[in-house]
């Protein structure tokens, strides 16, 4: 950096060392950004001291054209602010360029979830695994009922290791779950899911006679019921052994794919939501991609001119 514009974007860098005890590696960054900017502005024929919004604004545009990260954008106009607040609390400009600037929106990560086809793997090996005798059926047979449950509801894994004992003398196909803020809702049960909640029962009052107890799910633990992390930890074991990634399992993957499943199946947004329990329809829209891949496939598969593109090519 050698012109005037260099010169002060030195003297920031030593102002955010000295005044603010900015970290080396932050003053790196700001110290390649604001070379970044000065490039891009020489381009268009702009010194920094001189820049406008409008070219401030098209040095981030330009960067999404690029396919900079948000968060990578987001660092540069950090970097830009900061410059600009500097240049103008130094009184070497009358205003300050940067302060219309949009941040860019970062991209909310796409829930992770299963496949049906892993999902159906995963569930028929707990169902064979249930039904071998030996140590342990007790355990082996609750896992099929937590996973059913989960996968037939969607349940939150808190919701689901709560329920109360009660849900076994219950030969509805509906349950009454209490989700957040004690808000209740009636979620539909499948065949499987009643079916292994039956087996299950049957082998707890096998194990344990008439004892009675206040959860479906009961153990020794402080709240009296199993404790999600050992739900979690036997869905990764379980996991492992149908082929899955310990690290891409968990209750609330099961919870997503109950969601993405159905909406890929055709069912409403709304109707989702309220299975979910989900209090905002937005919280719910983080499904939505589902929606626009099934969208594209009914468009590819039936839109009369996307056959006939075909055909040209």
């Amino acid at each position: 950096m050698t012109d005037l514009s260099a010169a002060h974007a030195e003297a920031f860098l030593e102002m955010m060392s000295a005044e603010r005890g900015a970290a080396q590696n932050t003053l790196v960054s700001y110290a390649k950004d604001l070379e970044e900017l000065r490039s891009f502005l020489i381009s268009r024929k702009v010194a920094m001291t001189s820049a406008a919004s409008a070219d401030l604004q098209a040095f981030l545009a330009h960067m999404a054209r690029e396919g900079y990260k948000a968060s990578s954008q987001a660092r540069r106009l950090s970097a830009i602010r900061q410059f600009y607040k500097f240049l103008y609390a130094e009184n070497i400009r009358e205003d300050d360029p940067s302060g219309i600037l949009d941040a860019p929106k970062k991209s909310r990560p796409l829930p992770k979830t299963l496949s049906e086809k892993e999902t159906d793997r995963l569930i028929g090996l707990a169902a064979e695994e249930a039904e071998a005798e030996g140590p342990n059926k007790l355990d082996r047979l609750r896992m099929l009922a937590l996973l059913e449950l989960c996968y037939a509801t969607g349940m939150r894994v808190s919701e689901l290791v709560s329920l109360p004992a009660r849900v076994l003398g219950e030969e509805g196909r509906f349950l009454i779950i209490k989700g957040k803020g004690a808000k209740e809702r009636l979620v539909p049960l499948t065949k499987a899911a009643v079916m292994a909640i039956a087996a299950y029962g049957e082998e707890l009052r096998a194990v344990h006679g008439d004892k009675e107890f206040a959860f479906l799910f009961p153990s020794n633990s402080a709240t009296g019921y199993l404790p999600r992390q050992v739900f979690a930890r036997d869905l990764k074991s379980l996991g492992t052994r149908a082929g899955i990634r310990a690290a891409a399992l968990s209750p609330h993957v099961i919870r997503h794919a109950f969601a993405s499943h159905l909406l890929a199946n055709g069912a409403d947004l709304r109707v989702v939501q309220e299975l979910l329990g989900h209090s905002d329809i937005s919280t719910t829209q983080i499904y939505t991609h589902v929606l626009d891949e099934k969208l594209r496939e009914l468009v590819e598969t039936h839109h009369p001119l996307a056959k006939s593109s075909k055909n040209r090519a």
